[in-house]
Order: structure tokens, then sequence, then C-alpha cells
């Protein structure tokens, strides 16, 4: 599955403390996996063109609680701003140690529970 692959891409790049691209593939990896979850869940099985994560969950049969949702709205950002180079800047000052690695376990913990629904 690739979206195992991404993760331990993620792995590396943290380990290289390349944060902003370890999160970059931490949202890839997810994506893929709501994506899968996508299909396990609808009748058609193309999931939709989008790199949304709650838009993707909504289509799902998951309850996550608020917390959850909320974070994955705001780690939506790491797709799109991590793409483009006027956001890079930003975003290294922001990605030290201590606030990739908070995200990276917070995506762990949904990344396992969505491994489990697969």
């Amino acid at each position: 599955m690739s979206a195992i692959d991404d993760w331990q891409t993620v792995l590396t790049l943290f380990e290289n403390q390349r944060y902003v691209h370890s999160l970059f593939f931490a949202h890839l990896s997810m994506e893929k996996l709501l994506k899968a979850n996508w299909v396990r869940c609808q009748l058609e099985n193309i999931p939709p063109k989008t790199h949304n994560l709650v838009k993707l969950l909504y289509d799902t049969d998951f309850d996550l609680i608020h917390e959850d949702i909320n974070f994955m709205q705001a780690f939506n950002d790491f797709q799109l701003e991590g793409r483009y180079p006027d956001h890079l800047f930003k975003l290294n000052k922001l990605c030290d140690l201590e606030y990739t690695s908070n995200i990276l376990n917070k995506v762990e913990k949904i990344r396992i529970w969505l491994l489990q629904k697969v």
C-alpha cells in the first residue's frame, strides 16, 4: 500500500530534519488512507479528486471526535502550502522539531485507526 510507503518517507524526512516535507508526505499518506476507506464506503471505486481530508472523511462512515476533525482541517494546510515556494519560508520557521513531532504524533494516532478500517 503506497500510504505505508509514504509513511516511511515521512519518518526518513523527519529524521533528516526536513520537517515541512515530512508533514507534506504525512498529509499525502493520510489522504491515501482516507481515499482507500472512501472506496470501501462508496458504491464507486474511484475516489474524488480532492486533497481535502475533511471532505474525504465526511464521505465515509467514520465518526471522529470534533477535536480530530479540527486537526484534520488544519492539517490540510500542509498539502497546499507545502507545494508553493512562497509559503515554504513561513513553514520552515514554524516547523521545528517540537512542532512537527506534535503534529506527527496526532497524525500517527489517526493513521493507525484508519489502517485498521481498510
